[in-house]
């Protein structure tokens, strides 16, 4: 294993030096409740903005005066709200080993139970009973098992609200841009640094404009937006990016379709996806609110409810006042790139088998009569009241094509509760809703009645078999079609099952035809598609300013590195070993670590390193390492290390934000990783923990190039190829001060360059990541005050 570091002689990592409060205007988070929605910003003379920057830099702390916060800023900010989910236990763990005593502000962590609710185990229920303790003792918003989906209750409940900054411990955190919020993952090592000191650090990623043209036609989704998107789009056009979605198609989609959409932006390979503040939305909040101002029972004299702290009558008419002043993007504002995609054109999709690069029109699929053998309406992706609507309706045999643009509005002359379709009998049909409060609305609308008397099997509100938890998940050979919003491979189930996603619609009619198919398909109107063009109308438009790039990321890793950068000792100079030689892109999480591991917590770190890469192939699962470190006698300040090294396509990491996809590869001994380019989110884990990555797009396409007939598969091939290079010789010499790395192929050696790691990613690792740099400054600071 790789020896233990220690932070001793580490220099100031710029960390603290952002952490100051020095004077600005930014807003700063405190215990009493103020609002960057009720708060009035004048007009300057600073440079352009996109409306994601301005809201950022409202939360940003330690901005130097002038400075206007821009795309590819470092920037410390504290946002409004982080949530973390089951994964508050082994954050509680890292928040006690920095030190910390104290939450810095209660009212800004929330807790929300909702990945393994199915397990009635006494150590999860123990578990979850030592979460919830602390977080009685600490005051902190506490949602137990069964009320929902983490995203989902901050929706609900008004901690993701439009304007704010809210960040999760959590992928999917993208969703709060549903409602214009800036919702972005976090890691839990940063959550952990953000309930000690209330801020951490943060990129702001490159903006990326998405203009939404036309409107849908009668039966196609947002699902089918989104699904279609991350299709047509799927070279890493958005890779790390913000998306800001505008265009006049926004306003024709519901709330809950934006919600959907932005939820899988994340999927899509972005780290936000924000939609526009607009009449529709403010519409819904008057409506949210309404709802919380009824009395329970009529009547005279009886006093209202009381106001809810953050959904209220106050809080909604500051937003519209807010709206009303065009709080938006300046005209000026820069994007690295700009989309356009025709609503109008769109049919709809299915994604998969096993990847959502893969985009289908459905009228293809149902062509192929594809049988399905599970079916998943679950997930805060699809399982609000208007979804589970939809899928009601299809059931009902209603014969008027269901589109979600109204969402839970019904014909009166219709007869809820009739069912002319069942689930077929070689298909097993799950629902969750989103939460308990979607499911008590559905079930007072007859919809969730309808889907369970048709056979729907019934989970709790939570995520379940979209994380691969609990029952009903795909067994080996088996085909499932869902709601959800991921079907990376092993995912949902075996390995060697086939996962697809669709809309609610699509997903209930499959259930009754048993084979993939839309709800046209069991009506005597069907839709007629062989007059349409089933591709959607898309095209690209590069900002006049950046021309030349797409991808700020893959520009830098392919500069050559003309002068030598500093290393701070022990930091090594030199890694070199053995190549593990993975020939795909979008290798995801679940791929690295997969998720029936995630949530347990005892494992130990030598059975996290044998389980690695367990559902990329099983060649590669727990493969076994040595590494050493050595210190030069000529020179000690030169350290060289010693191990495997992992080497892998673009896109690494994509998926969920599981720390473990980062640890268990330190676990099996993997001191770094060379990738094409990296998912932000597996990056960030990988930098809060001490994993170096490093992007040389030069020697992955020549290593797939030049070894693709032996591995069967280019870089450019999916992460489904299931090979690796366990049996090339291959070896690399990575010099890190001079930013160059040695190929050897036997007697052949050949030479990459590559951008190496500054001085702070440097410090990071020295202190054993960012929880070692915590407990050093929270150290520091007790030893100030002494």
């Amino acid at each position: 294993m790789i020896p233990r570091r220690t932070h001793r002689g580490a220099k100031a990592l710029r960390y603290s030096v952002l952490t100051k409060n020095q004077s600005s205007s930014n807003v700063t988070a405190s215990t009493s409740r103020t609002y960057a929605t009720s708060i009035t910003y004048g007009t300057s003379s600073k440079s352009p903005q996109t409306v994601i920057e301005k809201v950022v830099e409202r939360y940003t702390v330690g901005l130097p005066r002038g400075h206007t916060v821009q795309a590819g800023d470092y920037v410390m900010i504290r946002p409004e709200h982080v949530m973390t989910h089951d994964n508050t236990g082994p954050v509680i763990s890292k928040f006690k080993s920095i030190g910390a005593t104290s939450i810095h502000n209660h009212r800004q962590p929330v807790f929300t139970l909702d990945h393994d609710v199915q397990n009635l185990s006494p150590a999860n229920l123990q578990k979850y009973s030592k979460i919830e303790s602390f977080a009685r003792q600490n005051h902190i918003d506490f949602y137990p098992a069964g009320r929902g989906i983490g995203h989902q209750i901050l929706i609900e409940e008004g901690y993701a609200f439009p304007y704010t900054l809210t960040v999760a411990s959590d992928s999917h955190s993208n969703m709060y841009g549903g409602v214009g919020c800036v919702g972005t993952p976090i890691v839990r090592t940063d959550a952990a640094a953000l309930w000690a000191t209330g801020k951490t650090w943060w990129q702001v990623p490159r903006m990326i404009r998405v203009e939404l043209k036309g409107r849908l036609r009668a039966g196609v989704t947002g699902k089918d937006v989104i699904v279609a998107l991350c299709g047509a789009f799927g070279k890493d056009e958005v890779l790390n990016g913000a998306v800001e979605f505008c265009g006049e198609g926004v306003e024709s989609l519901t709330v809950e379709e934006r919600l959907t959409i932005a939820n899988m932006t994340t999927e899509w390979g972005a780290l936000a996806g924000v939609f526009p503040v607009d009449r529709t939305l403010i519409d819904y909040y008057d409506g949210v609110v309404d709802k919380l101002e009824r009395r329970t029972f009529g009547g005279e004299g009886i006093p209202p409810p009381p106001e809810h702290p953050r959904l209220n009558r106050t809080r909604v008419d500051s937003l519209r006042q807010t709206h009303s002043t065009s709080f938006a993007s300046d005209p000026a504002a820069t994007y690295a790139l700009r989309l356009s995609f025709d609503l109008s054109s769109l049919v709809p999709h299915v994604s998969g088998p096993n990847s959502v690069k893969i985009a289908t029109p459905l009228p293809n699929l149902e062509d192929k009569s594809v049988k399905v053998n599970k079916a998943y309406l679950v997930s805060c992706t699809n399982s609000r009241v208007g979804d589970l609507k939809s899928a009601a309706d299809v059931f009902r045999g209603y014969e008027t094509p269901s589109s979600s643009a109204s969402p839970v509005s019904a014909s009166v002359s219709r007869d809820v509760s009739t069912i002319k379709h069942h689930v077929h009998p070689s298909v097993q049909f799950y629902i969750a809703a989103a939460s308990s409060v979607v499911q008590a609305e559905s079930e007072a609308r007859g919809d969730w009645d309808v889907l369970v008397r048709a056979g729907a099997k019934v989970l709790p509100a939570g995520c379940g078999p979209c994380i691969g938890l609990g029952v009903g998940l795909l067994e080996e050979g088996e085909v499932g079609i869902s709601a959800t919003n991921r079907n990376y491979k092993g995912r949902m189930g075996h390995p060697n099952a086939q996962a697809y996603l669709a809309s609610p619609s699509v997903v209930a009619a499959s259930a009754v035809q048993g084979i993939i198919c839309g709800p046209d398909s069991l009506s005597s109107l069907r839709l007629e598609h062989k007059d349409l063009d089933l591709e959607p109308k898309y095209h690209i438009v590069e900002s006049p300013s950046l021309k030349s790039t797409t991808s700020s990321t893959l520009a830098e890793s392919t500069t050559t590195n003309s002068t030598s950068i500093e290393i701070m000792p022990p930091f090594p100079t030199q890694i070199n070993g053995p190549i593990l030689f993975l020939p795909a892109d979008n290798v995801s999480t679940d791929a690295i670590y997969p998720g029936k591991y995630t949530y347990q917590d005892s494992m130990s770190r030598s059975q996290m390193g044998e389980v690695v890469l367990e559902n990329y192939s099983q060649n590669a699962s727990g493969t076994p390492s040595t590494s050493s470190s050595t210190t030069s006698n000529a020179n000690p300040n030169r350290t060289t290390i010693s191990a495997p090294l992992l080497i892998s396509g673009f896109n690494f990491g994509t998926g969920s934000s599981r720390e473990q996809a980062a640890t268990s590869l330190l676990a099996a001994g993997v001191p770094l990783v060379v990738a094409g380019s990296f998912g932000d989110i597996f990056k960030r884990n990988a930098i809060n923990n001490g994993l170096i990555c490093l992007e040389c797009p030069s020697l992955v396409d020549y290593l797939s190039s030049t070894y693709s007939t032996q591995l069967e598969g280019a870089h450019n091939a999916n992460a489904d190829n299931n090979t690796s290079s366990l049996g090339l010789k291959l070896g690399l010499e990575v010099d890190m001060a001079e930013g160059v790395m040695v190929l050897s192929e036997g007697k052949k050696e050949s030479k990459f360059t590559f951008k190496s790691v500054g001085t702070s990613v440097q410090e990071l690792w020295i202190c054993g990541g960012l929880e070692g740099l915590v407990l050093k400054e929270l150290r520091e600071a007790r030893e100030g005050m002494a």
